[in-house]
Parts: C-alpha cells; sequence; structure tokens
C-alpha cells in the first residue's frame, strides 16, 4: 500500500511540475547605468506589455562597477553607461558588438539641497559642510563634479576639509540631499527633479564638465539574441524616445 500510494504522489507531482515551471526560462540580463532606473523600469514593462514573453532583469548601479562585471564574465546582453569611458574600455576589451554603439540620451549636472539663498553657484559651495558626489573613480556623475570643481579651483579645498562625501552611485547622493543628511549634492537633473525636498540651487555651467552623454550597446552575447536586439531597438525607437523625454532626458545626438 505505501508503494503505491508513493507512486501515486510521484507520478501527481510529474503531472503538475509542467504548470508550476515558467513559461519561459530564458531571461534577458541588462545592465543600465543607476540614473536611468525609472525610465527603464517602465519600458522594460512596455517591451512585456508589446508582447515580448521574457524576463527582463535589470542591474542598476554606476558604470564602472556595472563595465567591470562586464568584462569579468557576468552574463549581460546590453549596457547602457553614463558616460563614453567605460563604453570605450568595453570596446576595447572587445565585450561590446562595436556595430551597435549609439548615443542614447544625454542629461545635465545640477546641485541640489535644501533651500539654501547663499548658494547659487558653484564657488558658494565652500561655505557648506557636507557635499555629496558619486565617487569619481566609478560613478561618472562624481567624474563630471570632480572635473567641474577642479575647473574653478575649489575641488581640493573641499577634499582637504573632508566636505565630500562619497556616494556609490548618482541615486545614494541624491537621496543624501533628500534627506538632508548633507547640505547639498552633484546629481544629474533628471534624478534631481525626483526629490521629495531637495530643491535645484542651481545649475552647473556646461563649460565646466564634459557632456554628459548614455552611450547604448548589445555585447557579444547580446548581438546574437533576438530578445536583446529587440528591446535595444525598442529603447532607441519613438516608444524609448518618448519615455526618456518625460522623464527629463534629451534625446538625439
Amino acid at each position: 500500500m505505501y508503494r503505491v500510494v508513493t507512486l501515486c504522489l510521484a507520478l501527481l507531482g510529474l503531472l503538475l511540475l509542467p504548470a508550476v515551471q515558467p513559461a519561459s526560462a530564458q531571461t534577458l540580463n541588462i545592465s543600465v547605468a543607476a540614473s536611468l532606473t525609472d525610465a527603464t523600469n517602465e519600458l522594460i514593462a512596455q517591451f512585456k506589455a508589446d508582447g515580448h514573453d521574457i524576463q527582463v532583469l535589470p542591474n542598476y548601479g554606476p558604470s564602472g562597477a556595472l563595465a567591470k562585471q562586464i568584462n569579468e564574465g557576468a552574463p549581460v546582453h546590453l549596457f547602457i553607461s553614463a558616460n563614453q569611458k567605460w563604453m570605450d574600455f568595453l570596446r576595447d576589451e572587445k565585450d561590446i558588438d562595436p556595430a551597435s554603439e549609439r548615443i542614447l540620451v544625454h542629461n545635465t549636472l545640477v546641485f541640489s539641497g535644501k533651500k539654501n539663498p547663499a548658494i547659487t553657484k558653484i564657488e558658494d559651495i565652500t561655505q557648506l559642510a557636507q557635499i555629496a558626489i558619486g565617487s569619481p573613480k566609478s560613478v561618472p556623475a562624481g567624474e563630471y563634479a570632480q572635473e567641474a570643481m577642479e575647473k574653478v579651483g575649489i575641488y581640493q579645498e573641499l577634499a582637504d576639509a573632508k566636505k565630500l562625501i562619497l556616494a556609490k552611485d548618482v541615486r545614494q547622493a541624491l537621496t543624501y540631499a533628500d534627506r538632508g543628511e548633507v547640505d547639498g549634492a552633484f546629481v544629474y537633473k533628471t534624478d534631481a527633479l525626483l526629490a521629495k525636498n531637495a530643491v535645484i540651487l542651481f545649475e552647473t555651467p556646461q563649460e565646466l564638465y564634459q557632456p554628459v552623454t548614455y552611450p547604448i550597446a548589445l555585447t557579444v552575447s547580446g548581438a546574437t539574441n533576438a530578445e536583446a536586439k529587440a528591446f535595444y531597438e525598442l529603447l532607441l525607437g519613438d516608444k524609448g524616445k518618448a519615455v526618456f523625454e518625460k522623464y527629463g532626458f534629451t534625446v538625439g545626438q
């Protein structure tokens, strides 16, 4: 009797197994600069709504860290960086399909924090006690901020006074400013517009830093993946452009 029951339960398990497995085990892995989180999440939902029966797994973070993960063998199909430096790195390492590389969107750097009428330009931030920036070694927004501060001659002064608080990515820098944990933060304009409490105190003059571009490319494995190519086309197409513009990015070369 025990053997009969056991056999019946085993057969029942086999019959039920297909029902509990996902319809498709295939996944699409994308690595995306943290500042594109909201726009990319919306486009992932759009991709599903368009009938693509595949799980899109985004990995958001600092562009440098994401690029190094890809170079070390992470199974990624598509990469979007917040500057050209890390895309160049992957191209030189032959980790991306160079034919697929495009400029996706543009952004600008601003300084955001609690309302302070005394802070209207970059030179004024020397009056502040704590300033958040993304770690310049891996976060493009931090690199742009350091470049701007160096050009006006205040970076070393702030660093020596230990006024710079390094964040793991631009979203963390914004969080610090929005919570009032620092007096202000250098972030992208698109991120600053999402803040609940912090306001934009000034826009960083464009002549102080390199233009903020977001290059996109398929990885070597992504270039042979039909779903990766379809998602890539969505991002670059009219639907993608509309979403990016909605979140404050500038579309076009």
